[in-house]
């Protein structure tokens, strides 16, 4: 029998159990993949609290890679043998197997192993649509990006860097610095003693950026406004600190005509089209080194108590992925 990570009830780590389950042959539109990777991402803690609803009992993990085992009827984009990767709905990526609709997987050249493809895939694809889709950024440009040493914000540097943006990223320690540095951050800000607003408009001659990239939320929310040139827009993209809080719409008017935006994902690659598009460029940039993965943590399944204890408590650098 396959093994998976599912939960009962919402809390704490300590509901995620592993156990046996009945996987089953693929329906019409279905494959059966066998994992070889599964990604750990910060948004499975959100359903694993109940901050993002789920039926329960429901298995966890939205982000895998691995080889397509059988497929149901209808299914003509993959063959069994092949090797895939996918990130989104429905939960149950924390399994060594699974059967899942065939529409989300996406073909994963031979250049990128399963590790690295756990380890990127959400990650790689929300930094794709945040340079390519969100804002018309040219070279020059200057912003701002939270979290700048977690997994997106490591691909984000490497990634703009080659489109000619300059990066400011904040962090929490000198050790984070150290490390958003050396993936491209061009000005590095220590949140914990310096104030972020201030800081961005010294590195700014006063003026502020015209983006700003926040995953952080309800803690970040206030200094990256203050953190925005005039008509300057907010990218509201993960709230690792608790909810965005409700937004008035006269202070936008009021501190420079400001834009918030709160994009998913699942938006920017809903159309399998656009999907393969985002897809495409971040496997060139990555299968040809111009942008790397660094996976700095590895678990196994069994030990999805501890590996969600130490996301969320910031003990992780960059890209952490489960082995099978």
């Amino acid at each position: 029998m396959a093994k998976a990570v599912r939960f009962y009830e919402t809390g704490g780590p300590d509901v995620l159990k592993w156990e046996a389950v009945e996987v089953g042959d693929p329906g019409p539109g279905e494959v059966r993949i066998r994992h070889q990777a599964v990604g750990l991402n910060f948004a499975e803690i959100y359903f694993r609290t109940g901050l993002y609803p789920a039926a329960l009992p429901a298995g966890i993990g939205v982000e895998a890679a691995g080889v397509v085992e059988a497929v149901g009827d209808g299914v003509t984009d993959v063959a069994p043998g092949d090797r895939v990767t996918y990130t989104g709905s429905p939960l149950g990526a924390y399994s060594t197997e699974r059967v899942m609709p065939a529409s989300h997987l996406i073909k994963l050249p031979d250049t990128i192993s399963f590790d690295t493809a756990a380890a990127m895939t959400m990650r790689g694809l929300t930094t794709s649509y945040l340079l390519r889709r969100i804002a018309p950024l040219k070279a020059g440009d200057t912003v701002l990006l939270h979290a700048a040493a977690g997994g997106v914000g490591l691909i984000f540097s490497q990634w703009a860097k080659l489109l000619g943006v300059n990066v400011i990223g904040t962090v929490s320690s000198e050790e984070k610095a150290a490390v958003a540095r050396a993936h491209g951050c061009d000005e590095v800000i220590i949140y914990t003693r310096e104030n972020v607003a201030e800081r961005v408009r010294e590195l700014t001659d006063g003026a502020g950026v015209p983006v700003v990239y926040d995953s952080i939320g309800a803690t970040t929310f206030e200094t990256s406004l203050n953190s925005l040139a005039r008509r300057g827009l907010l990218v509201c993209f993960g709230t690792a600190s608790g909810p965005v809080p409700p937004i008035d719409a006269m202070h936008l008017c009021l501190t420079g005509s400001l834009f918030v935006t709160r994009p998913a994902l699942a938006d920017y690659i809903a159309d399998p089209a656009e999907r393969a598009e985002l897809a495409g460029e971040l496997f060139d940039h990555v299968g040809s080194g111009r942008i790397t993965i660094e996976i700095n943590q590895r678990y196994g399944l069994e030990d999805a108590v501890q590996a969600h204890r130490d996301l969320e408590s910031g003990k992780t650098t960059g890209s952490s992925v489960f082995t099978l």
